[in-house]
This record gives structure tokens, sequence and C-alpha cells, in this order.
């Protein structure tokens, strides 16, 4: 790498490309790697338009990527972040994302790759109740370490899926089920706006820090009630944003590909989970993640039948 300078007092530069270019760089150290070969843009600037993400398609592909990066970093890296801002957890990072919101004993019997590539912002097994016999699905299961703990709770004769529409994850997780050696797993290739199983299939359905990166998180809340069954319960771990969030950051793809900008508020999932046909809502802030954003419990429940239909 380039020697950064410092010309003007308080203003970090580098040899790679002009200032006007930099001043939209991330950190002062990341100057010259953020600077194309051809020295015309900066890296960092990507998703810092003042306009909002173009489309749904554009988002789930930036989401993709990124967790694409960070399944594969995994077993070179030492640790993977799709909610952070690099693709390996930084220690300020790893204290509000990934396993170390895992107690250790949950953790025991699992591979290493598979704490590695917790991703998440919480522990919704740990507030889902899971009983004996029961189907969970966790929507956005990544390296698997949620779908994985839930087949264990759910034994004997309950079963756990795990949804995620990126290949490299499913690789992963594939790979770390045989590590544990847990039987009662399936893993599904698919978007969560679009669940690829029946109505009224599963009992309860997890989630951990994924909603927030859809676009169209209505639909998603809608594919979770029609393939709960009456009485099933919806226990997940999200990001929810401060009522004050400002636009900037709404509208900033990495910052809703990095699980904040596209968080809702908490008014906004109440409404969206009761829009879905949920009762019984319940929202809980666990800790900060962001100055602009925590992390949550949220759990709803698909209304029982009424009698005779």
């Amino acid at each position: 790498m380039a020697e950064l300078t410092d010309s003007n007092p308080g203003t970090a530069t580098s040899t790679c490309c002009a200032p006007e270019q930099q001043a939209t760089c991330c950190e002062p150290s990341e100057k010259d790697g953020c600077c194309s070969s051809d020295s015309s843009t900066c890296g960092c600037s990507a998703g810092q338009s003042d306009e909002p993400p173009q489309s749904g398609e554009e988002i789930r592909e930036v989401v993709r990527d990124r967790y694409a990066a960070a399944a594969t970093s995994v077993p070179s890296e030492g640790g993977a972040s799709c909610c952070g801002t690099d693709t390996v957890l930084s220690e300020e990072e790893a204290k509000v994302f990934g396993a170390g919101l895992y107690g250790k004993g949950e953790r025991e019997g699992l591979p290493d790759t598979a704490t590695m590539a917790s991703l998440g912002c919480g522990n919704p097994t740990a507030v889902a109740e899971l009983n004996a016999g029961e189907t969970v699905l966790d929507l956005g299961s990544g390296g698997g370490i949620d779908v994985l703990l839930s087949a264990r709770r759910v034994e004997p004769g309950g079963k756990a899926y795990g949804l995620d529409m990126t290949d490299e994850m499913l690789a992963l997780a594939r790979q770390n089920q045989a590590k544990a050696g847990v039987e009662n797993v399936e893993w599904l290739r698919g978007e969560i706006e679009s669940i690829p199983l029946p109505a009224e299939s599963v009992d309860v359905v997890i989630s951990n820090c994924v909603i927030n990166l859809s676009a169209d998180k209505s639909k998603v809340l809608a594919e979770a009630a029609r393939v709960l069954r009456p009485g099933g319960r919806f226990a997940v771990s999200d990001v929810v944003a401060d009522d004050g969030m400002d636009e900037a950051t709404r509208n900033d793809v990495e910052q809703w590909a990095g699980c904040i900008g596209g968080a809702l508020t908490r008014g906004e999932f109440e409404r969206a989970l009761r829009d879905a046909g949920f009762d019984a809502v319940e929202i809980k802030e666990t800790h900060r993640v962001n100055d602009q954003a925590g992390s949550a419990i949220i759990r709803a429940r698909k209304p029982q039948a009424a009698a005779g239909i």
C-alpha cells in the first residue's frame, strides 16, 4: 500500500488518487485500498447516494455478495460478518453481532466453522421456547448455528429447516451439519419473501438479524404467517431502528447490507406483524448495535383457527 500523507492538518490523503476522490472513502488507513486502479473512483462511495436503493433486486444482490464473502472467509479468516462493516468481525462488532451472543454451553458440540459463521444480532433459539416434536424454520439460516441448535431442542420427533438464498452459505451449513452429526435438518435454497414450504407446515419461525435485509418485509412476514400452523409462534432477533434514523443512513445500500439502513422502527414492525395477521406482538430491545439502532427480541403468534373452520 502506498504511504499515506497528511499535507493538511486533520486531513488524511493518499498517493493513489486525488483528494476530491478520496473524500468519500472510508477510514484514512483505507483510502489507498478503496481507490480503483485507474484512480477514477473510490470504492467506499458505493451506496452513499442521496437516492434510495433502486430496487429490491439491487439490495438482494448486495446482500448476497456480502453473505457469500462471509461464508468463504470463515475457514481462512477465523470469523465473518454480514451485519458489520467488513467481511471479518472487528473487536467492537463482535460485542454486538456473532457467536458471542450464545452461551458457551450452547456452542458445545458445534464445529468452530458454525460458530465463526454466526452473523446475527441475537440468539433466537433462546427465546423461541422450542419443544420436542415441533417443526421449526430459520429464515436466512447462514452457516446453520440456529438450525443446528433448534434441531437439538426439538428432538425427539422434531425437525429444523434452514432457508438461505446463498449457495456458499448453504454449502457451509451442510458441512457444519455433517461435523455436528445432526440428522433432523433439511436445507432449503430460496428467498425469505417466497418460502418454499406448504401452508401451515411449521410450528415456529425463527430468524437472526435477516428480516431487516429484505426490501419487502411485509411479504416476508406474510410468508411467515402462511407457513405457520394456527397457534404457531414467530420468535426472531432483529435490528430495530430508532424513530429518528437519518435518511442518509436509510438510503445507503452498504448500511442496508450491514443490517442497519433497512431496519424497521418498533412501530413499523408492530404494524407490519399485525397486518400480516399476527397477534400477541412483543418487541424488547436487548442491546445497542449502532447509535441509531438496537437489537431486539421480537415475538408474535398466529391466531388459533376459529372453531368449526
